[in-house]
């Protein structure tokens, strides 16, 4: 059982954050910012993120400093995640993994050219949520439990292993109820996935949805999600990955539809019969 989280002081990064969460969440102890003993390196109940100069998981240590210029990119979180057997569906369901180990190891220079964007793109993601996390995370020395910083941490990290625990569970409960539908739009065809409300037990359908795509392998096909609205009895209908050839504005006339974002990419509608919901999605159709 790891007894203490210890981590390198001075200023804090998205990955040694995460990493420190997921292990607060899944050990519950305390956390402390210093430079590590070697009496503690070689403890395994001293779990050691992104300081210390070893990547030893049986050790619990999780540093990738000494990784030499040409390793992949890789981060404490990667580490971390990797011990616990999540890194797989990590990287398969969180865009934002890959670009963390990217900047952490690359700066962000190379990772602004990496994903093909200004280098000030980087900076005007940051949220201010990121931005008072770092900051009170790197202005302690000591987060016990029970410390309000340390439980928003432990929530961080809980949720994240939630999330990829249940993915696969998740992904097989779309695959056993979701319906794939062809539409005809004009002279084309597009594919749509619809989720009825008997797999209402999903928290987040469209994720799900999403999820099971990439799973499945169908990004080139599907266009659009259709699944149950958690704020109401109808649906939810949304374009995939912006699909350039919806915009949901076009029903907002209708009168079974209650809302239409103005950006075009979900409506919301009382209807919850195929026959209507694939008619919607089809005058959704850009001509």
């Amino acid at each position: 059982m790891i007894h203490t989280i210890l981590t390198h002081p001075g200023g804090a990064h998205k990955d040694d954050l995460l990493a420190v969460c997921v292990l607060a969440a899944e050990h519950g102890a305390p956390i402390v910012r210093r430079d590590p003993s070697e009496a503690e390196l070689d403890d395994p109940g001293v779990a050691i993120v992104d300081i210390g100069g070893r990547h030893e998981p049986a050790r619990a240590n999780f540093d990738h400093h000494h990784f030499d210029r040409d390793h992949p990119p890789t981060c404490a979180l990667s580490l971390v995640l990797d011990h616990l057997g999540l890194y797989e569906e990590a990287k398969a369901l969180c865009d934002w993994l890959e670009p963390a180990e990217y900047f952490d190891s690359r700066g962000p220079k190379r990772t602004a050219e990496w994903l093909g964007v200004p280098r000030r793109a980087i900076s005007q993601l940051n949220s201010p949520i990121d931005v008072t996390l770092l900051r009170r995370f790197a202005a302690r020395r000591e987060l016990a439990p029970g410390d309000p910083l340390y439980e928003v941490m432990r929530y961080v990290g809980q949720d994240l292993l939630d999330y990829l625990r249940n993915a696969r569970e998740r992904i097989a409960e779309v695959r056993r109820h979701v319906v794939r539908w062809t539409l005809a739009v004009g002279d084309e065809h597009t594919e749509a996935l619809f989720l009825p409300r008997s797999a209402e037990i999903l928290d987040e359908p469209s994720s799900a949805l999403a999820a099971f795509i990439r799973a499945d392998g169908l990004e080139a096909v599907i266009s659009t999600l259709v699944y149950p609205d958690r704020r109401g009895p109808g649906y939810g209908i949304s374009r995939y990955e912006d699909h350039p050839a919806l915009d949901f504005t076009r029903v907002a006339s209708e009168p079974d539809v209650h809302f239409a974002h103005a950006s075009g990419f979900v409506c919301k509608t009382t209807a919850s019969d195929e026959p209507r919901l694939r008619e919607l999605v089809t005058l959704a159709w850009k001509r």
